[in-house]
């Protein structure tokens, strides 16, 4: 059951891109995404049917949400360059992680933490606050959950032994 409501995350990913962006429909299907997001682990642990593939399932649908959510966010948005300096820095990061885990484990490690959970909280109301918030405070909040994240993902990396949960 868990790994279906991940997969209707990708399909409501995708269909994202069909709709203009900030429309009623785009945020129907963006809230609909991320509640997604919220109930798929929750039902996997209820149903005790947590899995390694379920795991890597849910972080492919968020690096596939996010995506779709990037294609769409940043054409609209007035960007400042130290902000996509950040974001690359985070991408390094986290591609350092994923690099580092098939080096020193032979496997990709997904990182379910505490900080994870926060930073894409952040991200998901994100665009629903682009109406009130100043783009640059509220990305640089964000920004700074999401260095915290990639920082202690690799820490999590680098420490595991043996086939620990990271969940």
């Amino acid at each position: 059951m868990a790994n279906i409501i991940t997969g209707i995350r990708i399909a409501l990913s995708v269909a994202l891109l069909f709709f203009p962006v900030l429309s009623p429909a785009f945020f129907v299907l963006y809230v609909a995404g991320g509640l997604s997001d919220m109930i798929d682990g929750a039902a996997a642990r209820r149903t005790e049917t947590v899995s390694e593939f379920g795991s890597r399932l849910d972080t492919f649908a968020d690096i596939v949400f996010a995506a779709v959510c990037l294609i769409k966010l940043l054409p609209i948005l007035d960007v400042p360059v130290w902000l996509y300096v950040w974001f690359a820095v985070i991408a390094f990061i986290k591609f350092s992680n994923i690099i580092a885990g098939f080096i020193r484990h032979k496997e990709f490690i997904p990182v379910h933490s505490m900080i994870n959970r926060v930073t894409g909280g952040l991200l998901f109301v994100f665009p629903l606050t682009l109406a009130f918030m100043d783009l640059r405070c509220n990305a640089a909040v964000v920004c700074m959950a999401t260095t915290a994240a990639a920082v202690q993902e690799g820490f999590t990396v680098w420490a595991r032994s043996g086939r620990q949960n990271t969940c």
